[in-house]
């Protein structure tokens, strides 16, 4: 009797119990699965920030000093620009053998450099400089731009017009600067560019000056010396940290007057007084020895003025012409000119006269210097050999000329008075 007890338990438990608890099973919230987070976005890059400047002073009498100050982004080292809105020219004749010993003869010419030019470098870059002034006449400007940085703020000069020849130095003889290349595309031209650049002004310290100050706020000062002579008008300051991150720039205006003059050609100013006084002593000493003296005017004007050594020799040019004319007349006068051989002598510098301004461009300043220097060398020693004893014990002819020299400008001076 127990076990069918047990029996029917179970079975009034199945029929009964086991829907409940399938409604129960059912009832009950289904599992949910956890959620996969999302991923965290990305922080935002800030914008580099561009520097800010700010200058002493908003106008220069011929030349002077400015004081810079500005701020830029704290860590990064600031670079700024100066330059001069005069556009003057440039060139630079590419004369380095290639790889299989070949010379390029190619000229490149622009008439689109700024009358000045600086980089003020971080005070941090000196190293760099004094290495690449180490290298002497060799040093590379593209070198020492990338080195140090300061091709972020080298901008102004990269944009220049810029001319190419293939030249050769039979098409330079006859006045001619050959067949124009085609046009440079812009990589090519900003070579180029540094190349007439580190032409035109030589000096590293022309070109460069370790002058700014960082704080660690990003705060930094600077000065920029505008030498006098410099180009009038205004000079434009654009700082720089990188190639996206320049201030706006700020302008100081450079006055000049009478007696200072601008050279437009040269791009530089200079007082008239000066060449004026200069020449006279020059003239009067050239024509007594029966030179015109450009060749002491020449070195004097590149040395003292800083002229590029073409503009040079065409602006010495007119002078010769007045001091020889009248000294033409006045040695007429008194009958003291062999005119055959005059007219020989000048036939060959009506010849030279064209090969010359021709062959400025193909020489460098340092060659024209070293050429010049040597003949100078070689006339004073022959001068200096003349008046000697032994010289004139065997040249009683000169002395006989000398003589009757003197004697006719006696003749003459007494006939005036």
């Amino acid at each position: 009797m127990l076990r069918k007890g047990l029996i029917a338990a179970m079975a009034f438990a199945l029929q009964f119990g086991a829907p409940q608890l399938l409604a129960a099973d059912a009832a009950a919230p289904a599992p949910t699965a956890t959620p996969t987070e999302a991923p965290a976005a990305a922080p935002a890059v800030a914008a580099p920030v561009a520097p800010t400047l700010s200058v002493d002073k908003t106008a220069l009498d011929n030349g002077g000093v400015i004081t810079i100050t500005g701020k830029a982004e704290p860590g990064k080292p600031v670079f700024i620009e100066v330059y001069n809105e005069h556009r003057v020219k440039g060139n630079y004749f590419d004369s380095k053998p290639d790889k299989e010993g070949k010379i390029p003869y190619k000229l490149y010419i622009t008439e689109d450099v700024p009358a000045f030019y600086q980089i003020l470098l971080p005070t941090s870059a000196k190293e760099v400089v004094e290495k690449y002034k180490k290298e002497g006449k060799g040093w590379s400007y593209g070198g020492l731009l990338k080195d140090s940085g300061a091709d972020v703020a080298y901008i102004n000069p990269s944009k220049s017009k810029i001319e190419g020849f293939q030249t050769s130095l039979m098409a330079s003889l006859a006045g001619s600067r050959g067949d124009a290349l085609p046009a440079l595309d812009d990589k090519e031209r900003v070579q180029r560019s540094k190349q007439i650049m580190k032409s035109r002004y030589r000096g590293i310290g022309k070109l460069f000056a370790t002058s700014v100050e960082q704080k660690e706020d990003g705060s930094f000062t600077a000065k920029v010396k505008i030498p006098e002579g410099s180009a009038p008008d205004k000079y434009v300051i654009t700082a720089a940290t990188d190639k996206t991150s320049r201030s706006e720039p700020v302008t100081v205006e450079n006055k000049i007057g009478f007696p200072v003059i601008y050279m437009e050609n040269a791009g530089t100013s200079l007082n008239l007084f000066i060449p004026f006084i200069l020449t006279l002593l020059i003239a009067t000493l050239g024509v007594l020895c029966g030179f015109g003296g450009a060749f002491i005017l020449n070195p004097l004007m590149i040395m003292g003025f800083g002229m590029p050594h073409p503009v040079v020799a065409g602006t010495v040019m007119p002078t010769v012409l007045f001091s020889q004319g009248s000294g033409i007349m006045n040695y007429a006068k008194i009958n003291f000119i062999s005119w055959k051989v005059g007219l020989l002598m000048g036939a060959a510098m009506l010849a030279g006269g064209f090969i010359g301004p021709a062959l400025t461009l193909l020489v460098t300043l340092d060659q024209f210097t070293l050429y010049l220097g040597w003949i100078l060398i070689v006339i004073v020693g022959l001068m200096f050999w003349q008046t000697t004893p032994g010289y004139i014990a065997k040249n009683k002819k000169e002395q006989a000329i000398l003589k009757e020299f003197q004697k006719r400008a006696a003749e003459a001076a007494a006939k005036k008075a």
